[in-house]
């Protein structure tokens, strides 16, 4: 059993910076390299994809990436993890596999977490008692059945330790959490049981902190970005497990951004609602109990982490159709842009009410002037340009595109000084809504299946 590993981040999201992880597997010495590609958003996304080819469906951008790791990661052993399979990861672990095949690589075994897609499965579960409420509202699911777009389970670390068990040198998941694909490996490695809830927990914190990926070493960094050296080539962040739970935030040297307490600090807070309850597949972690040391330059040490048994439920993420919705913009310049741009939007304003459209929301922002800040910002004075930026929300379709017609005639029967409307007319774009839900564990089980090179 090792003593210690090393587990980099190499993305935060599906379209993150693309060079991170070979930079991850090139600049320093990593055991592991976890990539987080998966938002609720990005499932409902992907599954329309599938819809349209049943080969599709997953972060396509992961087999590039591969392709160009896959020499490097076989020749130091590094092992790979990443749930960018979204709603489709056998057909990504097979473009995956291609791909080797096309470099020459022979041997690597990639495994396969499938089963947390239940979208068909909905009715089945709903007769044998599962309600799926939405976890928020209380209501019951048929109220969306007919509308939704996906549904999965988050499964937790185990099916991943299974994978690496069987050999796997890459994991292709779909909906698994963020945190087990950090825990998994020191699960794996440390041989931890499903009960050591201050080990998992600690894991799952570390987990925590490397998902979001460079926003735990300098990105994003609200309390003092200033002093954040070399943005442009940042570097990831590493968790440095030890198999007694301690673990140790870094980065490669060689890479800019920062790790200190306060970088570390502000991705612990990302999303955790409860601070006393992080719930997860795989334990709840207390994040009161979490003690940082800024041992040295580049390196957090975290630990004291205490952890609560797991809970019978898993966390469903469904999505759901609700509606459709157009946004249109238009710049007015100095002078009087402001005021210029606040006439148009009245203008607009009672036209469409002359239509007779009604929309559930109409919202009208100020770039420039409120449109991040809303009523709380500062007074502008005589702005050199403003670009007033006007959404419309609705179920029927109809009235939303009617609403895309509006906007061009503006240009000469509104304001003067004008400009920014080369994009042509906005078009109606679906409204994604998400169904947070609970599921017994009982009533679905992960597969790991293998795929050889």
């Amino acid at each position: 059993m090792k003593e210690s590993i090393r587990i980099a981040s190499g993305q935060g999201f599906w379209g993150d910076l693309l060079t991170a992880p070979k930079s991850q597997v090139t600049q320093g010495p990593v055991d592991y390299l976890m990539m987080d590609y998966l938002a609720e958003v990005t499932m409902s996304i992907m599954q329309k994809q599938k819809n349209k080819d049943p080969k599709l469906g997953y972060a396509r951008d992961l087999v590039g990436v591969l392709k160009d790791l896959l020499p490097v990661c076989a020749e130091r052993n590094i092992r790979v993890i990443t749930n960018g399979g979204g709603v489709n990861p056998l057909a990504c672990s097979e473009a995956i596999a291609e791909a080797a095949r096309g470099l020459g690589i022979s041997g690597l075994r990639i495994g396969v977490v499938l089963g947390d897609d239940i979208l068909d499965q909905i009715d089945t579960l709903q007769s044998a008692g599962h309600e799926l409420k939405n976890m928020e509202t209380g209501e019951p699911v048929s109220l969306v059945r007919n509308r939704l777009q996906s549904a999965n389970v988050y499964f937790g670390a185990g099916p991943i330790v299974e994978a690496l068990k069987q050999g796997a040198g890459i994991v292709i998941t779909g909906r698994t959490t963020d945190t087990g694909l950090t825990l998994a490996p020191m699960m794996y490695e440390f041989n931890w049981s499903t009960d050591d809830w201050d080990r998992l927990a600690a894991g799952t914190v570390a987990g925590h902190i490397l998902e979001c990926g460079g926003q735990a070493s300098g990105g994003n960094f609200s309390a003092d970005w200033r002093s954040v050296p070399d943005l442009a080539h940042i570097g990831f962040p590493i968790a440095e497990a030890y198999s007694d739970g301690r673990i140790v935030i870094t980065k490669h040297e060689s890479l800019g951004g920062l790790v200190s307490l306060q970088t570390v600090k502000e991705q612990l807070l990302y999303e955790i609602g409860n601070p006393r309850e992080y719930i997860t597949p795989d334990c709840v972690a207390d994040f009161t109990t979490i003690h940082l040391t800024q041992e040295q330059s580049n390196r957090v040490r975290v630990d004291g982490v205490k952890g609560k048994p797991a809970t019978e439920f898993y966390k469903v993420s469904m999505s759901y159709l609700d509606g459709y919705t157009a946004f249109g913009t238009l710049t007015y310049s100095w002078p009087d842009a402001l005021e210029k741009a606040k006439k148009a939007d009245e203008i607009l304003r009672i036209r469409l009410n002359d239509l007779g459209l009604a929309f559930e929301e109409i919202r009208t922002e100020f770039l420039g002037v409120n449109s991040s800040h809303g009523p709380l910002a500062p007074p502008v004075d005589d702005p050199n340009e403003v670009i007033v930026r006007i959404g419309v929300r609705n179920q029927d379709r109809t009235a939303v595109e009617r609403f895309g017609k509006e906007i061009a005639p503006l240009i000469l029967t509104g304001p003067p000084s004008v400009t920014g409307f080369a994009g042509g007319r906005p078009r109606a774009s679906e409204v994604i809504s998400y169904w947070p839900a609970l599921l017994a564990k009982i009533a679905v089980k992960p597969v790991v299946k293998i795929i050889s090179v």
